[in-house]
């Protein structure tokens, strides 16, 4: 059997699906321990035990100044902005995204638009935002809605304009009217694709999340990182990106499970990614 058509086991997928995380654990285990033997007020690679210990006061112990088990409360911020963005950007998207597939005045009207606005570094507009909306939750939630929705836009476009001309002039010949060819033929083909758009914008998602966070905020998980890194606080820096990667990856699992339920057409027997 050639070697593309040769699938594993489950279990050796398992296997092999954490062997990078247990090499990388492994190599920070022994980075660690070498340089805290040098130097056992090492805070560049703090061990473990000492990250473990950090994260365990943040989540379970209150705040001394409000109480707060910061932990949660900056998970529950960064989360409340994500979402909201996200939302927004689907929204938009779908919208505008179904419109520029299957109207041909709407591709004129929004589609070099759409293509410019989406090369413009959303971090440039970031001072833009706080001027207009200040520094409240509007200008980090816009953020996330100026760096998402271009390319989710253009995503959900090209996916209307890939559906075979040949089956919207079978829907036309049988009377359907554009509402229906719209609601019938091409909102069911591009669901599936916004869902993918969302994975997708996951990423940028995040980072101008916590770009906006490290610059004006008093809550976050962004904020956090950045408000200890003058204290080269690793045992708190690296925890909270491994949470970040944590929320992140349990929110793309999510989607996926989603989109595999919803539209298990559209996915092939054994897909995971």
């Amino acid at each position: 059997m050639k070697l593309i058509n040769r699938k594993p086991s489950r279990r050796l997928t398992i296997f092999l699906g954490l062997l990078p995380f247990a090499a990388l654990l492994a190599t920070y285990l022994i980075a660690s321990d070498m340089r805290l033997a040098v130097n056992p007020s090492d805070k560049l690679l703090p061990s473990f035990q000492t990250m473990a210990d950090t994260m365990s006061r943040m989540a379970f112990e209150p705040d001394k100044r409000n109480g707060d088990y910061l932990l949660w409360t900056d998970t529950a911020a960064s989360l409340y902005r994500l979402f909201a963005g996200l939302a927004i950007s689907a929204v938009l998207a779908l919208v505008i995204g179904l419109a520029m597939g299957v109207l041909p005045v709407a591709r004129a009207f929004f589609a070099q638009f759409t293509a410019a606005f989406s090369l413009i570094p959303p971090i440039t507009v970031l001072p833009i935002l706080f001027i207009t909306l200040g520094l409240g939750e509007a200008a980090k939630i816009g953020l996330i809605i100026v760096g998402t929705t271009p390319a989710m836009i253009r995503t959900l476009a090209q996916s209307a304009l890939d559906i075979p001309r040949e089956l919207v002039i079978k829907a036309e010949t049988l009377g359907a009217s554009s509402w229906q060819i719209t609601t019938r033929l091409y909102l069911p083909h591009i669901l599936p694709n916004l869902v993918v758009a969302l994975r997708l914008g996951l990423v940028p998602a995040w980072i101008f999340l916590i770009s906006a966070e490290a610059i004006a905020s008093t809550e976050g998980l962004g904020y956090r990182i950045f408000l200890v890194r003058r204290y080269m606080a690793m045992d708190l820096i690296l925890p909270y990106v491994a949470w970040i990667t944590l929320l992140a990856f349990v929110l793309d699992r999510l989607l996926l499970i989603l989109s595999k339920r919803a539209f298990s057409w559209n996915h092939l027997e054994g897909d995971s990614l």
